[in-house]
């Protein structure tokens, strides 16, 4: 069996996103430099046996706006949580604003963009 050990994604400011995700999911910074070529810095950001990978390109570009119909194109990052309304008590008390909440078969979920546009799905299973 497989298990998703990472993904990477692009952002402004690792520091700021990696603060975020420490608050309000409890993750801690696993490993953070320089990147191999020196064109950019990396914070890895999540639990003992998965994170994700927070890339600060040296130059940067602004994205498109995810359409769902995009071939390559990331629609969102699902996280699993215990307590759905502690995380989004603590996802609006970043500043976000959590959207589209489902009660659906087998729990909930809610989703939020971020300030580097990523949208993040978060469910709390039954």
């Amino acid at each position: 069996m497989a298990k998703l050990e990472h993904a990477n994604i692009n952002v402004s400011d690792a520091g700021k996103t990696a603060a975020w995700f420490g608050r309000a999911f409890g993750w801690r910074v696993r490993w953070e430099g320089s990147t191999f070529d020196g064109a950019g810095y990396t914070m890895h950001v999540g639990a003992d046996d998965s994170y994700i990978a927070l890339y600060e390109p040296k130059a940067s570009k602004a994205g498109v706006e995810r359409d769902y119909k995009t071939q390559g194109q990331l629609n969102h990052v699902g996280i699993v949580v215990d307590d759905l309304a502690a995380v989004e008590n603590a996802i609006r008390a970043e500043g976000y604003e959590p959207h589209s909440h489902q009660d659906y078969e087998p729990g909930e979920r809610f989703y939020f963009k971020d300030e580097n546009g990523v949208e993040f799905e978060i469910v709390a299973y039954d």
